[in-house]
């Protein structure tokens, strides 16, 4: 679990400090703020811990370090041509720093790169322990129906997706969890489940259907987007990868869903949380940040949450972070849909008033 970031002179940020609950992390703000990249930044360096401690028995190095937390940044960023031209874009030579804090002991880490740098970062404290566990990334967009075949042809071709899309792949292609932890997944998906009215299975081609209650299996390309959201959801709870410590990055859940599934898929966010993984959602919808509220004073009262507002400044994008969402300033997103309640109201009252 991340329990700090720490970051300088990195993309829109100049200075920020974040530090994060063990539950729900919600971020929000406007267009071009760097939502997004609070995400993938943590993501990046976890994954990458993660899945070194798949290929290798040693601890980390710091050779080796430097070398794998460049090529992951920038297959999860792309930037064009070197890992630089990440660094916040300001006149002459600078630097970005990142200092990243873990629940799990001896996993935390600090680098740094600078704006000439092409593929290499310098590592200032480096980890005694790998992460044990990957966490997942969700993109906007669902993956079920590019899954088949796509984690080869992006090993062997060029494609313009960012390497979360094809660990997110490796991901649902896991085989779902059998044994004591059943019951705990049974309890998560089935509320989910019954909103899809049916089952997601994945077949010995490598595609995913849906597979309703009372009918024959139905081709993930025939199901409506938002259920796909939902089915992707589904799937990495059933195969464990969204239990039992993990962390969570959802990059706005609320895309192409309507208000009855973004009800359930907060539920379910709440529901992982109470299981023990954290989560961190970058989001744009008033309609999701109310029902959490809602939950949260209710059935998910015990899990803790903190929230993060960005905002542009002179020097860069500057961070308001609070476990009270109504502390948190400027909350943008709010006052705009606020502001167009009250107006859409005065609007439909002036045009109900009797004229004298």
């Amino acid at each position: 679990m991340l329990k700090s970031l720490e970051i300088k002179d990195f993309t829109v940020f100049k200075t920020a400090d974040l530090e994060f609950a063990k539950g729900l992390n919600v971020i929000v703000g406007a267009n071009g703020t760097g939502k997004t990249h609070l995400l993938k930044l943590p993501y990046a360096v976890m994954a990458m811990s993660a899945e070194e401690r798949k290929r290798r028995k040693e601890p980390p190095t710091k050779t080796l370090l430097q070398r794998r937390i460049a090529e992951k940044i920038s297959s999860v960023f792309r930037p064009e041509d070197r890992l630089g031209r990440l660094v916040h874009r300001q006149r002459g030579y600078n630097s970005s720093e990142v200092k990243m804090s873990f629940r799990q002991p001896k996993t935390s880490l600090t680098f740094r790169f600078s704006s000439r740098a092409k593929s290499e970062t310098i590592v200032d404290r480096v980890p005694a322990k790998w992460q044990d566990k990957p966490p997942v990334f969700l993109p906007t967009r669902e993956l079920l129906t590019l899954y088949p075949g796509f984690v080869p042809l992006y090993e062997t071709r060029h494609l313009e997706f960012d390497e979360t899309w094809r660990d997110t792949c490796l991901l649902l292609g896991a085989p779902a969890l059998r044994g004591p932890r059943e019951e705990t997944i049974g309890d998560l998906i089935e509320p989910l489940e019954r909103q899809l009215g049916g089952r997601v299975v994945l077949d010995a081609n490598g595609r995913f259907y849906l597979k309703p209650f009372n009918a024959s299996n139905m081709e993930m390309a025939l199901v409506a987007e938002g259920w796909r959201k939902i089915a992707m959801l589904v799937r990495l709870i059933s195969t464990g990868s969204l239990l039992d410590k993990g962390c969570l990055f959802w990059d706005e859940p609320e895309s192409n869903l309507n208000p009855r599934l973004i009800r359930e898929i907060a539920k379910a966010m709440l529901g992982i949380c109470k299981a023990g993984v954290q989560v961190l959602v970058a989001t744009h919808s008033l309609f999701l940040l109310r029902e959490f509220e809602i939950l949260l004073k209710d059935e998910f009262a015990e899990v803790e949450q903190k929230y993060f507002a960005l905002s542009r400044g002179d020097g860069g994008v500057e961070v308001s972070q609070s476990h009270d969402i109504g502390s948190i300033d400027p909350l943008l997103l709010l006052d705009e849909d606020l502001e167009q309640s009250d107006r859409f109201v005065d609007f439909f009252s002036s045009e109900m008033e009797p004229e004298a």
